[in-house]
């Protein structure tokens, strides 16, 4: 998607990272390399009564998300018409306590294997009744948008990494329909939950490089604006071909892929900034020619200091994108995610200002 004009105004950033949370000041610490190494977050605890009820109901990525959107929505200060604003956002897999999931599971296993139909049965009744509200991981969204009253166009898509890009395109058409003017975009994830690196361990990421993190980041995005953070020219997925029965295309074909999608994106615009997030070694061996490519003056690798928190880090390089533009008075930037999923996600972004 090509965003006619200048694109879309972004007015407010929110990230949650091993900085903590925070608004800008990102890409600094990243240039410096001076964050701490990924690890468990220690995000800030609820205070209001309402957030410590509903806390209750969440998993860890649904409170990142409601963090970081009420990081954005009083950046953006948007305390009006809330119910008016949409919120589009990439989500991970379920992130439910490890102990209703292993009662879930003990009450589903029949000669030995897990049998759906006896999950169906039995699994589910072995559980708290509010187990729903983690497990269902549309909740990392509908959480933050309950307590902060949000009850405009909404979307959650599952993200490996294109999904979270996806969600920004979604964002974008619905605010040049007219669907809504404001909007929240963004994603919310962990790649710590037991249940999350058993799967990118049994897949082979982890010994092929992954860095697991998690982390979350909000952006505010609106039809008009005077003097934004910057501004969305363009986003796009595209899809890249791998074998059969991989999750990911090998580094060839997507090395192949990825010049074509960030020349594509660009439309002949020049190129002063290339801010990539890729998975691991293999993904990073295949964007590194990118930069040279595009003969951009700076490249930065986001996954190299904030790891890999899967839904959450195209949100975070394109928060990371914006601040960077502006710390070093940089027209446009451009965007590479290439997630677990194996797809890309190109990203457009020019700075802000009068």
């Amino acid at each position: 998607m090509r965003l006619d004009g200048k694109g879309l105004p972004v007015i407010a950033v929110s990230t949650l990272t091993a900085a903590g949370l925070a608004g800008r000041g990102l890409a600094q610490r990243v240039l410096e390399k001076s964050l701490p190494r990924p690890s468990e977050l220690a995000p800030p605890a609820p205070s209001r009564p309402e957030d410590i009820r509903q806390k209750k109901l969440m998993s860890r990525a649904a409170w990142f998300s409601a963090l970081v959107m009420r990081g954005a929505l009083e950046e953006a200060r948007w305390d009006e018409a809330r119910a008016e604003i949409g919120a589009f956002f990439g989500v991970g897999a379920s992130g439910a306590e490890m102990d209703e999931v292993a009662r879930l599971v003990a009450a589903s296993m029949e000669d030995g294997q897990f049998s759906l139909a006896r999950c169906g049965r039995e699994g589910l009744d072995a559980c708290n009744p509010l187990f729903a509200f983690q497990i269902m991981n549309n909740f990392t969204l509908c959480h933050g948008a309950i307590l902060e009253g949000l009850a405009g166009p909404n979307a959650a898509f599952f993200s490996r990494g294109t999904g979270t890009v996806t969600a920004l395109e979604e964002a974008c058409a619905a605010i040049m329909s007219g669907a809504c003017e404001r909007a929240l975009v963004g994603g919310a994830d962990t790649a710590l939950h037991p249940v999350t690196m058993a799967e990118l361990e049994r897949e082979g990421f982890l010994r092929q490089g992954l860095t697991p993190a998690e982390g979350a980041a909000a952006l505010a995005i609106t039809s008009t604006a005077e003097a934004p953070l910057g501004y969305v020219e363009a986003v796009r997925v595209f899809p890249v071909e791998r074998p059969r029965g991989t999750l990911v295309p090998r580094t060839g074909v997507l090395r192949d892929a990825a010049v074509p999608a960030a020349l594509d994106a660009l439309e002949d615009q020049p190129c002063d900034v290339v801010v990539l997030a890729p998975w691991g070694a293999p993904a990073r061996e295949a964007l590194l020619d990118l930069p040279q490519v595009l003969e951009a003056e700076l490249s930065v690798d986001t996954s190299l200091t904030l790891g890999e928190s899967l839904a959450a880090t195209p949100a975070l390089a394109w928060a990371v994108t914006l601040d960077l533009l502006a710390h070093l008075d940089k027209p446009r930037a451009l965007v590479l995610s290439a997630g677990p999923d194996g797809d890309l996600g190109v990203v457009v972004l020019a700075k802000g200002g009068a």
